[in-house]
């Protein structure tokens, strides 16, 4: 057993000191604010406040995890032997950096309660995260200290007990349209029929005619071609689908639909179904618990596990939303446009309520790969090569490596040839 002395237990404190040293470095530790408990203490043990008690393992701690509230921090980003890091220390600290600061600030994602401009959909931009501005987006950067404060507390301490982890993957698929031209209703397939004519997309009036006549199959209707591939390369999928009615943002077949409905239950045979939580949910919880129980009713089980349309994520009140509407686990924690870890971590995390001072009971599952934010690379190798980064960047740490993916653009017809990556992605990240 771990001990840490501190002048204050916090909950900020117990919160980063158990997510460090038990989520991420698999150490059991408890927290004293006793000298002489401390002093008796036989086992590892470290100290965590401005001042050393004897010659013990020391970190100079930082204010901010006995701070309440936010406050204005200024931040000078420096370099821990080839990692960004801040929150310097001095010379008599047994690290250079207060790392648990430091990984608190990007967990609780302090930087997206100070003042920002948010984007037409409500969104923080990654352009205004300090992982973007400082070029460290593509590190996780918390579990990366974490590793170099096992380092040292294995040079002190020889007997120091620890559980290494593994590291996982898990492939997301995010269903927002199931079809692109079937089970949509004669309104709405018309119209989409005539608009097309009107645009002399010739091509695509003959694919929707096609699918129509059963003459050919829908190209987003890719499911169980999915399920094969995450069958045979051994892989954890989840399928997020969106079950609301048609609104502008939100424009999957009616939920209403039993061909829709089978296709959900036929899914959740195989692999995991979960929510992806429409657009017009996002600050509506009474619609949000009822796209949730209407989902339930489907598969026949509970539905615990969400992912917000666009990756909207206002915070703190997403987050108290979802906890309202009985949600466990939330799979919306990175950027839609860049790739890289948003929170700074490829480890999940409960959610920090920086307002109420309270950890919340949900756990975040931060994603570092989306679909979309591989589109500004030219080809097929420039795509894989970034995902690949990013891949070798959680397996150094042993984390849990997440890609999202959707079945519309896996179906679509691109220079990149979607369906191709996906498969090679799946291949060299699985393991």
């Amino acid at each position: 057993m771990l001990l840490i002395y501190t002048h204050k237990i916090t909950h900020r404190f117990s919160y980063i000191m158990r997510h460090i040293f038990t989520t991420i470095l698999g150490i059991e530790v408890t927290y004293t604010t006793k000298v002489e408990d401390f002093i008796k203490h036989t086992g590892p043990k470290i100290t965590y406040t401005k001042q050393p008690l004897q010659n013990e393992f020391f970190v100079r701690s930082n204010d901010l995890l006995f701070e309440q509230g936010i406050n204005d921090i200024q931040i000078y980003i420096a370099d821990w032997e080839g990692t960004p890091c801040f929150f310097a220390t001095g010379d008599r600290s047994n690290l250079p950096y207060d790392i648990f600061s430091a990984s608190f600030y990007m967990l609780s994602r302090y930087e997206e309660y100070l003042p920002h401009v948010k984007d037409m959909h409500g969104r923080f931009s990654p352009k205004d995260s300090l992982a973007f501005e400082h070029d460290f987006l593509e590190k996780p950067l918390v579990d990366i200290w974490a590793q170099k404060l096992l380092s040292a507390l294995k040079e002190k301490f020889k007997d120091l007990k620890y559980k290494p982890r593994n590291y996982n993957y898990t492939s997301i698929i995010d269903v927002s349209s199931s079809h692109c031209f079937a089970h949509r209703g004669f309104v709405r397939g018309m119209s989409g029929f005539l608009f097309d004519l009107a645009s002399l997309k010739i091509r695509r009036v003959f694919d929707r005619v096609s699918v129509w006549f059963n003459l050919k199959k829908d190209p987003y209707d890719n499911f169980f071609e999915l399920i094969e591939l995450h069958k045979n390369n051994k892989v954890k999928g989840m399928f997020f689908f969106q079950f609301a009615e048609y609104s502008t943002y939100d424009k999957n077949v009616s939920p209403n639909n039993n061909k829709f409905k089978h296709l959900i239950k036929s899914v959740a045979d195989y692999d995991k179904v979960s929510l992806s939580c429409s657009y017009s949910s996002f600050n509506d919880i009474a619609l949000l618990k009822e796209e949730k129980k209407n989902l339930a009713n489907v598969i026949n089980r509970p539905v615990s596990s969400s992912r917000m349309r666009y990756n909207r994520v206002d915070i703190p009140e997403t987050y108290r939303n979802l906890i309202e509407a009985g949600f466990t686990d939330d799979y919306t924690m990175g950027y839609t446009h860049e790739i890289g870890f948003r929170a700074g971590t490829c480890t999940p995390f409960y959610f920090y309520d920086i307002p109420l001072e309270v950890q919340q009971p949900i756990k975040i599952h931060p994603f570092a790969v989306h679909d979309y934010g591989l589109l500004k690379y030219r080809n097929r190798t420039e795509a894989f090569s970034a995902v690949e980064r990013l891949y070798l960047e959680t397996k150094k740490v042993n984390g849990k490596f997440i890609t999202v993916f959707s079945n519309e653009l896996i179906g679509g017809e691109s220079k990149l040839n979607w369906k191709k990556l996906y498969s090679s992605i799946l291949k060299r990240v699985h393991v």
